[in-house]
């Protein structure tokens, strides 16, 4: 990986591997994913693991959800993960394969299981990620770091995006076990969180302007037709 890339080459990186516009309101969401994998992945301290790898998957299918044309999707993910010098394959593999393997975890299991107090043998090795990840000072945190962990955790336990103090709990804990900086990701994941229901948002008020502009449209034609059809009576009238 070339740690001396900019911004302006990956940037140029990704407009290389997609080359279509890209939908107005997710716009931003795609210029704020690229800068802020491009700030990770050439950090010193920047080494891939599993559960960043789902936090960039599921931040991207979250963001992205409702995208339209669908069939693009894909090719923007892609490019994202090409525009770092990585394989997207591996991304979605590794993302894919941790969701699987955490399902088979109780929700009371889990959290105890990430914060390395309780071991589970199938996926050992994920936790041996997670222990070096607490041992080592100079690790790279990042908020996409902190959603893959969050995922876990929502996945067997949907009730944490809803109940703040039973969230706040779970960070904490995660927080000390992994040595990570509480305030921090904690600040994080609510930012996620609010952000996923700000999309949300916009993603319904643009298709509440769509359904307004197909309703005047077809009012319109409602119209056109009414007036038309009198003009058509008279003339077969004199006949």
């Amino acid at each position: 990986m070339n740690n001396n890339r900019t911004v302006s080459d990956t940037k140029k990186a990704f407009y290389n591997f997609h080359t279509r516009p890209i939908n107005s309101i997710y716009n931003r969401v795609v210029e704020e994913l690229l800068v802020e994998m491009h700030l990770i992945s050439v950090n010193a301290n920047y080494s891939y693991n599993p559960f960043y790898a789902l936090g960039v998957v599921t931040a991207f299918e979250r963001f992205m959800q409702g995208y339209s044309p669908e069939q693009d999707k894909t090719s923007i993910f892609n490019a994202l993960i090409q525009a770092q010098e990585e394989d997207p394959n591996k991304y979605l593999n590794d993302a894919k394969g941790l969701e699987s393997l955490v399902q088979q975890i109780s929700a009371s299991d889990i959290l105890s299981w990430i914060c390395l107090s309780n071991k589970i043998d199938n996926i050992q090795h994920l936790q041996d990620d997670l222990r070096a990840i607490s041992e080592n000072s100079k690790f790279r945190y990042s908020r996409l770091f902190a959603i893959g962990l969050f995922t876990l955790l929502e996945i067997v336990n949907p009730e944490l995006t809803k109940e703040q103090q039973q969230r706040k709990e779970a960070i904490e804990k995660i927080s000390q076990a992994l040595n990570l900086v509480e305030e921090k990701l904690l600040k994080d994941i609510d930012l996620y969180l609010s952000n996923l229901e700000r999309i949300a948002q916009a993603r319904s008020a643009m298709e509440d302007t769509v359904e307004a502009m197909k309703k005047k449209r077809e009012q319109r034609s409602l119209e056109k037709a009414n007036i038309s059809t009198p003009a058509n009576n008279t003339s077969e009238d004199s006949d």
